[in-house]
């Protein structure tokens, strides 16, 4: 695989093969959700946004490159932090509009250091 592309201003004319691009609903903005999973465990590490281009640096360098709608750029997962997510799988919903991007992840996924940003998180309802 080849090495994540830096951060950079959103890219208008993507590479992302025609066929998968014409499979995907966006947003007004052109994105679509992302579901970071953890491939062994299953559990949901994180929730992020793709871009055509984002998707189509996923599938080619096989680390998780996501679109920042706060910094306004591509973010590679972990390129600052070292917490790495590579790629082994990405799958899209029954309805174009979503992402299942199955990872293996170094350190946590989360921005506050917990190994997902659902663990800490206090249940809206709980089965109880």
């Amino acid at each position: 695989m080849s090495e994540p592309t830096a951060p950079s201003a959103r890219v208008e004319r993507s590479g992302l093969d025609p066929a998968i691009a014409a499979r995907l609903k966006r947003t007004a903005e052109g994105l679509v959700c992302a579901v970071a999973q953890d491939r062994d465990t299953g559990e949901v590490l994180m929730v992020a946004w793709m871009d055509d281009e984002a998707l189509h640096r996923t599938l080619t360098t096989g680390r998780a490159t996501y679109w920042s709608r706060s910094r306004g750029e591509y973010w590679v997962k972990g390129a600052t932090s070292g917490h790495v997510q590579h790629v082994h799988e990405v799958r899209l919903d029954c309805d174009g509009d979503a992402l299942l991007v199955l990872v293996d992840q170094t350190g946590p996924a989360c921005h506050t250091g917990a190994r997902s940003c659902f663990r800490t998180a206090a249940p809206l309802l709980s089965g109880e």
